[in-house]
């Protein structure tokens, strides 16, 4: 059963550009990955500050190669700094 994961960032006022730009650069390298069944980065109409990763993984393995990326490590990295609170990672499956 694929695993569904929603990542929401909140950028500080001053770091949104550079927020969105971290977050689009993950989108062709994460998508190439095997497991990957869906990534998408949405942003929120009524908060520009706010950034979502929608995320399907065909199961855990998928997930925990994608962990040990060189680009999902350098996200965290480069976005600590950017971020206005804590990221908010929650996993999921169908109910």
């Amino acid at each position: 059963m694929s695993i569904r994961i929603i990542a929401r960032l909140i950028a500080r006022p001053d770091a949104i550009d550079a927020l969105r730009a971290e977050c689009l650069a993950m989108l062709e390298p994460t998508r190439k990955e095997a497991g990957c069944v869906r990534y998408e980065l949405l942003a929120n109409i009524a908060n520009p500050a706010e950034f979502t990763f929608v995320e399907e993984w065909a199961d855990q393995a998928a997930i925990d190669a994608h962990m040990a990326t060189a680009h999902l490590k350098g996200l965290v990295a480069n976005t600590q700094a950017l971020l206005a609170e804590p990221l908010d990672v929650r996993l999921y499956t169908l109910a």
